[in-house]
């Protein structure tokens, strides 16, 4: 309490919290200030760079030193419930404790613990797990080696397990909340320009704005030779900035944080020049690889004589690998229906009672190597749905040429409900029963239409190596939000990046995405 009271203290009065820097989630959307006037030469602006660099990275990270240190306190008042013999009152025992958090800091800063949030645009909770698990073991038997040779205090084992398992639990636990609270009570805006005017750069615009808790604000685009986008400029999207020459100018006028290289037509020679130069100045620097549609959280980078080689995993799984992720959907899918059955009765009530129809809906999709099952949900439509869809086609959100999806906000043959089910994604769980029956996994590629599947050609084919899931990548970043060639782009790097931990991670991501409501319509 006495951590997380002075943390909010901490976080009210410091220099950072501006109107311009911290701001209510529900303020109005702001307008991208006007530059000031171009300087006539180029100069270097050293002190604006450290300005910069103490803001969204500097409150990230000294937000979670502040959830760590608060775990810690935390795991270590659950300990003293079972009533740990140790004098408290002991100056060394304070000193213990200080040093033990002190390498803790240690550790977690060598492994990237608080960095990572500066570096990377998006970082999820469940990302920090691996070593979050690592780095508490190693603090844990290392102090208590030390508490052995000090004689400060020896504690069972059976307490060292509880305070492991508690920290862990904790740690995890609240750099959730500070993530949560920074990027919900706090818009700590990091304002980016993406170098590169074409189809790439106005989609990372369009995946940046769909999504504002990343809290990354793209205030325009730097290119010598802009490509026209009729999407970027239907939708007044950010504006162009001029050409790549302006850009210690547009870094220092805008205040920009973050640069992201999105394939812009320079020669590599003056590209990496730029890059240079944005990172002289203190801004962050991404970098939209080459054959990014074929990469994925798995790939790995090695080198030979320093040049640096990017191998890619080949799409298939081995048998072992199929048995775990079998075995994950079995254990997790008993359990989750023992846990819901008094919510699923109460839905198939309430279905049964609203309208005439059955409580169940079967519908035929495609699944693993081509083969057809039948998919069930709860009903959340009127029994007239289907007739009604083709007088519903002008309301159809996806308008994008090629394949779309048939997605309808505020849906008129969608029942009241029905609304109620599909908001907290409920309608999903009678797929529990097809993930029994080894039809789906809870985790894979979106079980697809047969209608649908058959515009799917060349390498999205391969999203049909792996089961259909419940949920996945496509529901985790925006489900009915997202096209439909960018849903096929997101199945196959599933399935060439599969792993069973981005399997728990993905279902760890689907809690918050379905708090969140969005996209579920």
């Amino acid at each position: 309490m006495v951590i997380g009271g002075v943390a909010a203290a901490w976080l009210y009065s410091s220099q950072i919290a501006l109107p311009s820097d911290l701001a209510d989630v529900r303020e109005e959307p702001r307008t991208v200030p006007e530059p000031v006037a171009e300087p006539q030469t180029k100069a270097v602006y050293p002190a604006f760079a450290g300005h910069r660099l103490r803001r969204r990275g500097w409150v990230l990270r000294r937000a979670l030193l502040l959830a760590d240190a608060s775990a810690f306190v935390a795991a270590l008042a659950v300990v003293d419930i079972f009533r740990v013999q140790v004098n408290m009152a002991d100056p060394a025992v304070w000193l213990f404790g200080l040093g033990a958090f002190c390498a803790w800091v240690l550790f977690a800063h060598g492994y990237g613990l608080y960095l990572n949030d500066e570096l990377q645009a998006v970082r999820p909770t469940a990302d920090d797990v691996p070593g979050v698990i690592l780095l508490v073991t190693l603090t844990t038997w290392v102090g208590v080696l030390v508490l052995h040779a000090t004689a400060i205090a020896t504690p069972r084992m059976g307490l060292v397990a509880i305070f492991w398992a508690a920290a862990i639990a904790l740690v995890l636990l609240t750099r959730t909340i500070a993530r949560s609270v920074l990027s919900r009570r706090f818009v700590l805006r990091e304002r980016t320009l993406i170098v590169g005017a074409g189809q790439v750069g106005s989609e990372i615009a369009r995946k940046l704005a769909r999504r504002p808790e990343y809290g990354l604000e793209v205030i325009g685009f730097l290119d010598d030779e802009p490509l026209y986008d009729p999407l970027r400029a239907a939708d007044a999207g950010p504006p162009q900035l001029g050409g790549t020459s302006r850009m210690e100018h547009v870094l220092e006028s805008y205040g920009v944080e973050r640069v992201i290289f999105a394939f812009s037509r320079l020669p590599a020679s003056e590209q990496i020049e730029l890059f240079q130069r944005c990172m002289e100045l203190g801004v962050q620097v991404d970098i939209v690889p080459r054959l990014y549609e074929v990469m994925g959280s798995r790939m790995q980078v090695h080198d030979v004589e320093g040049l640096p080689l990017v191998g890619l995993r080949v799409p298939r799984l081995s048998r072992s690998s199929r048995l775990l992720k079998r075995s994950l959907d079995l254990a997790l899918s008993v359990v989750l229906l023992v846990v819901f059955a008094p919510l699923l009765a109460f839905a198939a009530l309430r279905i049964k009672l609203e309208s005439p129809g059955p409580v169940l809906f079967w519908q035929e999709r495609m699944g693993a190597e081509g083969r057809r099952f039948r998919i069930v949900k709860f009903r959340t439509m009127y029994a007239d749905a289907e007739e009604r869809k083709a007088e519903l086609e002008h309301l159809n959100k996806h308008t994008e040429d090629g394949p779309t999806m048939f997605k309808i906000k505020d849906d008129p043959r969608i029942t009241q409900f029905g609304c109620f089910l599909r908001r907290w994604s409920i309608d999903e769980l009678p797929q529990l029963w097809n993930v029994l029956r080894g039809e789906m996994s809870l985790v894979g590629p979106r079980p697809l239409i047969l209608a649908e599947d058959e515009n799917v050609v060349g390498a999205g084919r391969q999203r049909l190596r792996l089961t259909p899931g419940v949920t996945g990548l496509w529901q985790v970043l925006g489900r009915s939000d997202i096209p439909f060639r960018e849903m096929i782009t997101l199945d196959y790097l599933y399935v060439t990046n599969w792993s069973l931990w981005g399997d728990v991670k993905l279902l760890a991501r689907t809690v918050p995405r379905v708090l969140q409501k969005t996209g579920a319509y």
